[in-house]
């Protein structure tokens, strides 16, 4: 049986050329487009698919780890792969920690592409080679320097750091709420928690906090590509 796949991109023309490739490959099914994060949770709530192909840089509502994270708290045997423009580290760290069991750059030729989707559908894991080599050689020079979950955050669980990201663009409690498929009291009792967590007296505090280590910067980067 050929691995159901779900492709996520808020451009139509980036489905089109996925779909077109994997059409060419017996192990692949298309199991639906989603544009946007919440459409994604809802397709694999209902659908459940074996393998997801994941825009990181969403660039309204949930943004690509978000929605992965959101995606595996509904379906932890689900497998997500992230396509991304970008190869810097607090993407790739960031995609790693949201689950995703692959990252590949949309440079990539068909033939990486194909072999990455195989890799994770058999139950591997794929960094692109240009990411994994720049990866190793940060490490070996004892340089590297990911910003997606810093110090002054381990304290927070991950629903925890998923929040003050949106806090942090801007997003109010009602807004979270809806995207998260919470209660907007659960939103503040989570901001209230993260408060203490950090030290800060407010929401200005926790979005400072947010923007100084970096947390943002995906949603940002990707966003304007």
């Amino acid at each position: 049986m050929p691995y159901n796949v779900l492709l996520v991109d808020d451009h139509k023309i980036m489905r089109d050329g996925i779909r077109a490739i994997l059409a060419r490959d017996p192990e692949f099914c298309i199991a639906g487009e989603a544009g946007s994060g919440a459409e994604a949770v809802q397709f694999v709530k209902q659908h459940r698919p074996e393998l997801v192909l994941m825009d990181v840089g969403l660039p309204a509502g949930l943004n690509g780890v978000e929605t992965t994270v959101e995606i595996l708290r509904h379906d932890p045997k689900c497998k997500v792969v992230m396509l991304s423009m970008y190869d810097d580290e607090n993407t790739v760290v960031s995609a790693v920690r949201s689950g995703a069991r692959g990252f590949i750059l949309k440079r990539v030729s068909e033939t990486d592409l194909l072999e990455a989707l195989h890799m994770v559908a058999r139950g591997g894991a794929y960094l692109s080679p240009q990411v994994s080599d720049r990866l190793l050689s940060r490490i070996q020079s004892g340089n590297l320097e990911s910003n997606s979950m810093p110090a002054a955050l381990d304290a927070l669980s991950p629903r925890e750091v998923q929040v003050l990201r949106m806090v942090a663009d801007g997003k109010t409690s009602k807004e979270i709420a809806v995207l998260l498929d919470l209660r907007e009291q659960t939103i503040r009792s989570y901001r209230k928690t993260m408060m203490k967590k950090l030290g800060v007296n407010n929401v200005a505090g926790l979005t400072h906090l947010a923007l100084s280590t970096g947390l943002t910067q995906l949603a940002r980067s990707e966003g304007a590509a």
